[in-house]
């Protein structure tokens, strides 16, 4: 098999890989991401108990066990720009031998739950909602430079994300599906919808502080979305991006959501706290 070269795989002197710091056998086969650094011990000091701890930059990671399930929660920092390199690594860590950079026969399948924060652009989906996203549609440009399988339902809602927004310039739409699995199982009983990625916070979500905004009415025409029963129901910077490398790579993905903001009645959280928190302690109940 191809050797992977030095340069398209970068390894520390200690044997981790460049960024995340990680070595083969850090990670757990069950990975909870977040943003923030400071989330990931919100998750983990749930944990029964942790058995490593590592980071670098923003990429913090704790591993641990609840009973005798294994987890690993890392933070990714924001945007797909990130997420390109904290999947990609965490596939290196557990597919890759570090020693002959070569890929290993037999290939392991994480299954990879981003639990974040979002804002809401329904007017029926109250702050405070746990929303599941059956669907990541990106808005960036990360699924520019990568292969992806898709099926036909998927090529259909793509074809009819690309003529709503065609007048928006430069953008190439890409969308992936959640996880049959994961979203049977943690997203049993829960609200469920398209989820958007931008590549920015202000403009490239419709907000208008400063810098003239060229898309004004962005998030009335995302909200006029529909294909069938599916429409957007929130916007955020990083489940697109999880969900098409992940499903890239052969692993799998779920991305849950904790609705901080309502962008339609302009209203935001006055206890994002505990919302975050009863969204950790949710997935973590319902963990596989």
């Amino acid at each position: 098999m191809k050797k992977i070269s030095e340069t398209d795989l970068i390894i520390n002197p200690d044997g981790s890989v460049y960024h995340l710091n990680l070595l083969p056998g850090d990670v757990a086969e069950t990975v909870i991401t977040v943003g923030d650094p400071d989330r990931v011990a919100s998750v983990s000091k749930h944990f029964d108990r942790i058995e490593l701890k590592r980071g670098k930059r923003e990429f913090i990671t704790h591993t641990g066990y609840i009973g005798p399930k294994r987890i690993s929660v890392i933070s990714t920092g924001i945007g797909t720009d990130n997420i390109d390199i904290v999947l990609n690594e965490l596939d290196a860590v557990v597919n890759v031998d570090f020693d002959t950079r070569i890929v290993n026969s037999e290939l392991k399948s994480l299954k990879i739950i981003r639990i974040g924060t979002s804002g809401a652009i329904q007017e029926d989906i109250p702050v405070g909602t746990i929303m599941i996203s059956e669907f990541g549609l990106g808005l960036d440009a990360l699924m520019s430079y990568y292969a992806a399988d898709s099926t036909a339902d998927i090529r259909n809602l793509l074809e009819k994300v690309q003529n709503h927004f065609k007048y928006i310039r430069g953008i190439n739409p890409y969308i992936t599906a959640a996880d049959k699995g994961l979203l049977e199982i943690i997203g049993k009983g829960l609200p469920k919808g398209i989820t958007v990625t931008t590549p920015g916070f202000y403009a490239p979500q419709g907000r208008d502080v400063r810098a003239r905004n060229l898309v004004p009415a962005f998030i009335n025409d995302l909200r006029s979305f529909r294909s069938g029963h599916h429409r957007i129901t929130n916007l955020e910077m990083e489940t697109a991006g999880i969900y098409a490398l992940a499903n890239a790579l052969g692993h799998k993905a779920l991305s849950v959501n904790a609705i901080l903001a309502s962008r339609v009645k302009f209203e935001f959280s006055n206890n994002a706290a505990a919302v975050i928190d009863e969204t950790i302690q949710l997935v973590l109940s319902r963990l596989p």
